[in-house]
């Protein structure tokens, strides 16, 4: 015969609803941080709503988990099955679920005060770096990517004018496509004062046979 046994007065609704209250909270308030702090183009609301969400979850789980050492083996048995298969694009975004997650672990396990005191201490942190722009490198680079036939001295005429409109490139990759037809060839450069995109893409339209020529700018602080 089974016998069922009730674990829920091992914490009471209140403090069900105090945690699941001050996880909302406070991860709502790092979403919005989040939201303000974004540069990037690749901004995701479901990304954001996904934050508030775990946050409110690890509270759930610490709280389930409590001081059980079982429990929290059955728990992390049971979580390894999870695969997640959205590619983070940014670093930032793992350091931003990496910080709900921390804070949901407080609330959950009832550290009330220091999941308050770390989510507006870390929040500031975050906020000040992105306002004076910490660590930013002032070194504007472009992507350039030209076609050309692989016969002739093509090649050659594209180094030309990289010598003349930059103050310094390299060749990242080449690449045959088109079976053959042509070749790709993938540079970062870096414009010489006063030179537009522009001028740098007229000049290697003549020197590439009329091929395509695409020039990415800001690559570094925008998503490919």
């Amino acid at each position: 015969m089974f016998e069922v046994q009730d674990l829920t007065g091992t914490f009471s609704s209140g403090d069900v609803a105090v945690v699941l209250a001050l996880s909302f909270i406070l991860s709502a308030f790092i979403g919005w941080v989040y939201r303000f702090t974004h540069r990037n183009v690749s901004y995701s609301q479901s990304y954001v709503q996904t934050l508030v969400i775990l946050g409110m979850l690890i509270s759930l789980i610490m709280l389930v988990v409590g001081s059980n050492i079982a429990r929290a083996f059955a728990l992390v048995g049971a979580l390894s099955v999870i695969r997640f298969r959205n590619a983070i694009k940014e670093t930032r975004d793992v350091g931003f679920i990496f910080l709900v997650m921390g804070v949901g672990m407080a609330a959950g396990t009832r550290f009330y005060t220091l999941a308050v005191i770390a989510t507006v201490a870390i929040c500031l942190v975050i906020v000040i770096m992105q306002r004076f722009n910490w660590y930013h490198l002032d070194v504007q680079r472009q992507v350039v990517k030209v076609q050309v036939p692989p016969e002739g001295d093509y090649t050659e005429g594209v180094r030309d004018v990289l010598v003349r409109l930059t103050t310094e490139f390299e060749l990242v990759s080449m690449e045959s496509i088109r079976g053959g037809a042509l070749t790709e060839l993938l540079y970062t450069v870096r414009l010489k004062r006063g030179t537009e995109p522009s001028e740098l893409i007229t000049a290697l339209g003549e020197r590439t046979g009329g091929q395509r020529v695409t020039v990415l700018t800001g690559y570094d602080q925008t998503d490919l």
